[in-house]
């Protein structure tokens, strides 16, 4: 059985729907991140990188959640076109979600919420970036169902993980109706509300008795 090793996270949950949406059984397994686990020696063995999600497939350990997007499809078959213009198109989505949608993402929140101290221009940076971001995507949701053309795909996976956590950034969809009717979309898919509800019962897992 896989193993996931995972948390409350955009890029965990993206994990998490894939395999909902699959149908792969797995073993979830806490690394919380709050509490700073993902630091641990044990945790260092799997992802040098100190960062979640890591999945180990039968002895097979990956990390980058983008990476196990691709592995799980091509294990599968599943939410991976098996033509190269459709593959590519999702390859597209998957590299500019690794290079430029994640990182403004995290970084908008990081100077908003993390930040040892104010960093203004860092925030507005970021959060400038963020919303652009934003708008390239709408405009492309104008002429087609999902991210990388008529089919749904583990592009539109890894866009929607920090689509559910929009709120850390700061950012909403508003003005934005194809991303908002997108969204609305993906986390009306029953893998969807699965995975998130067993990424959510992560942090209730990890609360101490009232």
């Amino acid at each position: 059985m896989i193993e996931v090793h995972a948390f409350a996270t955009p890029n965990s949950v993206k994990v998490l729907i894939a395999l909902e949406e699959m149908e792969l059984p797995y073993e979830l397994k806490t690394v919380n991140v709050r509490k700073g686990e993902q630091k641990t020696g044990a945790f260092l063995t799997l992802n040098p990188n100190g960062k979640v999600p890591v999945v180990v497939d039968d002895g097979f350990v990956l990390t980058e959640s983008a990476a196990i997007l691709v592995h799980l499809a091509e294990k599968t078959g599943k939410l991976l076109p098996s033509e190269s213009a459709g593959r590519a198109r999702v390859f597209e989505q998957l590299f500019f979600h690794a290079s430029a949608l994640s990182p403004a993402f995290g970084n908008a929140g990081f100077f908003k919420r993390s930040s040892p101290e104010p960093q203004p221009i860092a925030e507005a940076r970021f959060t400038t970036e963020a919303e652009r971001i934003l708008g390239l995507l709408d405009d492309k949701l104008a002429s087609q169902p999902f991210m990388a053309g008529d089919e749904f795909t583990i592009a539109d996976i890894a866009h929607f993980g920090w689509m559910w956590r929009i709120q850390f950034p700061g950012l909403t969809l508003e003005g934005r109706p194809n991303l908002s009717r997108w969204c609305e979309a993906v986390a009306a898919r029953p893998a969807v509300q699965q995975a998130i509800t067993r990424a959510e019962a992560l942090i209730e897992t990890q609360r101490p008795a009232a």
